[in-house]
């Protein structure tokens, strides 16, 4: 197994960063609630969502991620309820966030606009005992030997508005508006939650009743860190088969973009549907990395018979 040299580690931990902090989702589309609490309700039914995501498999300590979202319209569609529990891990830290959707809807003539909140708990732990990792100088005060853990709460924003008949869909948020201290040294203050703004928006195209073609694309930016954009485009054939094709910008490859991911889903029954991704890396990572596979259930506890609003959060 591969050591983690504490000597660069050492570097980070006593150098103030800036950059991407939230973890990224291929299947962008159908995890709308972490990017954003406005989305709370958007759909008719109660929605639970399953999110696995295995990033740059083959590299040691690369990020994982795993979601579990629900949420649902409440008095009489006027608001929409909606948590999520999301654990992240990249080398020795894990995170456990715990986050609750409000959000206040508006119904007009042509579609729905809401606004909501985000609350949110999150616990940080650092692994300094991992067996991967070990110390130059062992007599150096300033490293910890045992794991570290600190809470930190939060609070964030969003607007959402998705057209019934013209079948697209628009959101802007900021997830967290508190730039928390999330440093584990007893002094200082090197590390920050940094404010992450997200938006989205999708046009859904019906050449027959057969076929439906869904354009969006996810912008997101960091405080310190580049403009990111992805860009998708899938298809739904008898409203059962789904496929997608997104590419993301960024890397080390002078504009040639970071990856071109692969989305393949099945509207298995009335209320399950699930999505398989992979992305394809395009920059130097991709020589010791296999890739990065995601995989999403979605479970509609009461599917309806003849969906007339399109809210952006499922491939129909």
């Amino acid at each position: 197994m591969q050591k983690l040299y504490f000597a660069l580690v050492i570097c980070f931990y006593g150098i103030p960063l800036t950059g991407q902090q939230e973890q990224m989702y291929t299947q962008f589309m159908f995890n709308k609630l972490v990017y954003n609490p406005a989305y709370a309700g958007s759909f008719e039914s109660p929605t639970l969502t399953a999110v696995f995501r295995k990033q740059w498999m083959g590299v040691e300590g690369a990020p994982d991620a795993q979601v579990l979202s629900y949420n649902q319209p409440a008095l009489g569609g006027r608001v929409g309820l909606g948590g999520s529990i999301v654990r992240q891990s990249i080398g020795i830290g894990t995170s456990l966030t715990f986050e609750f959707a409000y959000s206040y809807r508006i119904k007009f003539k042509r579609g729905v606009f809401s606004a909501g909140l985000l609350p949110s708990v999150r616990n940080i732990r650092q692994n300094w005992a991992d067996d991967r990792i070990y110390a130059i100088d062992n007599f150096d005060q300033a490293i910890p030997i045992d794991p570290k853990n600190k809470v930190v709460a939060n609070v964030g924003a969003g607007v959402y508005y998705y057209a019934y008949n013209d079948k697209w869909y628009a959101g802007l948020s900021v997830p967290r508006l508190v730039p928390n201290n999330i440093d584990f040294a007893d002094i200082g203050d090197f590390s920050r939650e940094v404010q992450h703004v997200n938006a989205m928006g999708g046009y859904t195209f019906k050449p027959n009743d057969e076929l439906e073609i869904t354009p969006q694309a996810l912008f997101r930016y960091a405080i310190g860190a580049p403009f990111d954009v992805e860009t998708n485009v899938s298809l739904l054939l008898k409203k059962k088969y789904y496929g997608g094709l997104t590419y993301r910008v960024g890397g080390d490859t002078k504009g040639l973009g970071e990856s071109v991911d692969i989305l393949l889903g099945l509207q298995a029954t009335e209320n399950l549907f699930f999505c398989f991704s992979y992305d394809i890396g395009i920059t130097k990572l991709r020589k010791v990395s296999n890739g990065t596979f995601e995989l999403m259930a979605r479970w509609w506890f009461a599917p309806p018979d003849n969906v007339t609003e399109y809210d952006g959060s499922r491939p129909f």
